[in-house]
């Protein structure tokens, strides 16, 4: 209704990018295995396999309509891209999405097979999303009750686009 849509571009994956957002695990010989924890605040950790496909997304274009976000505040969500490449978008976990600055905090990462992550808890985050016609398959490690914690957010009013054709230099240091 007037506003001009806003496009983000999808960067390279990387812990300094990602790191206000969670954290990429290291190998058990990198000194800095075990700087971080999982937190489950219910006792309730849980694995499994998920997945998300094209069907679930608006796609015009080389761009995906980020139309909304999650976050579970009761608990920290570990995720492994299993076998396609995929976008996944993220914003702080002390984002207020009702305020008109909170939507550029939002920042989009390109994902490829066997990629993992961790979300902080309170993280939101939306996708990770196909880039192919094939659906992404994902381990997921999550506390069994998320959907007792599964805050949203509507973003269709900000008409954000992540644009996913390329992937831009993440020149941060």
């Amino acid at each position: 209704m007037g506003r001009e849509p806003r496009t983000i571009a999808a960067t390279a994956l990387s812990a300094t990018a990602f790191a206000p957002f969670g954290w990429l695990p290291v190998a058990d010989t990198d000194p800095a295995d075990g700087d971080h924890r999982l937190q489950f605040a219910w006792e309730d950790p849980h694995v499994n396999v998920i997945s998300h496909s094209r069907e679930e997304m608006l796609q015009v274009a080389g761009a995906i309509c980020c139309d909304k976000m999650f976050r579970h505040l009761s608990h920290t969500q570990a995720l492994l891209v299993l076998d396609n490449p995929s976008v996944l978008a993220v914003a702080p976990p002390e984002v207020d999405f009702s305020e008109e600055g909170g939507i550029e905090t939002v920042r989009a990462f390109r994902l490829a097979p066997h990629d993992s992550f961790v979300l902080h808890r309170g993280t939101w985050h939306w996708g990770p999303f196909p880039l192919g016609v094939e659906p992404v398959h994902l381990y997921n490690v999550q506390g069994l009750r998320y959907v007792d914690d599964n805050e949203s957010a509507d973003l269709t009013r900000f008409d954000l686009w992540v644009e996913t054709d390329h992937v831009e230099d993440d020149h941060q240091a």
